[in-house]
């Protein structure tokens, strides 16, 4: 029967762990893999009124057709402001607009594209593993300080030591789900 103490760290860990999965869970979102996906611009900044802004907040973004972006700025004028942030973001787009409306034509990956994606895919992956580790080792380092310092038994120690492993190798399952998900969704033509 594990303490509060013991079911606290545990917990504390998990939530660490928890947090590197959805980081890499949003990361994966701004992959371009052929599709449109209007996630893409999540880490573009425009410039609005002196102030560096997600696209989001001064337009609509939506995906009209598979190969199609859209982005209707809420302000005419921020047409140009909003074009030049996705050049200047590296992107692969180039935009086109009506006066009304951004269109970003999404091109099909190449076949040095789709390899560069799935290594950034596999380093994306490794680092939040290393998150996950690293999380295990202080939840495991905090129980036994707790031992150490604060009289948790040996016997408590060790079991949320074990429950602290099986909550790693959780999340470690999760994120290699998610990475041969994005990787087939990649490598598909």
């Amino acid at each position: 029967m594990l303490t509060d103490r013991a079911k606290e760290i545990i917990s504390q860990t998990e939530s660490k762990m928890k947090d590197a999965v959805k980081f890499l869970e949003e990361d994966l979102k701004t992959y371009k893999v052929g599709k449109a996906n209007p996630a893409v611009f999540n880490g573009v900044l425009v410039d609005y009124y002196g102030t560096p802004s997600p696209i989001a907040n001064v337009a609509s973004i939506s995906a009209p057709d598979a190969k199609t972006l859209a982005i209707q700025p809420w302000e005419k004028s921020m047409i140009s402001k909003i074009e030049k942030a996705i050049i200047d973001a590296n992107l692969g787009f180039t935009p086109q607009n009506n006066g009304e409306t951004i269109r970003c034509v999404v091109p099909a990956l190449t076949e040095e594209r789709r390899k560069d994606l799935i290594k950034k895919l596999k380093a994306s992956a490794e680092n939040s593993k290393i998150v996950v580790r690293n999380a295990r080792r202080d939840g495991v380092d905090l129980l036994k300080k707790a031992q150490k310092n604060e009289g948790l038994s040996e016997d408590i120690e060790k079991d949320a030591e074990a429950e602290v492993q099986k909550v790693t190798d959780k999340n470690i399952k999760v994120i290699d789900e998610l990475v041969a998900a994005k990787e087939k969704e990649i490598m598909t033509v």
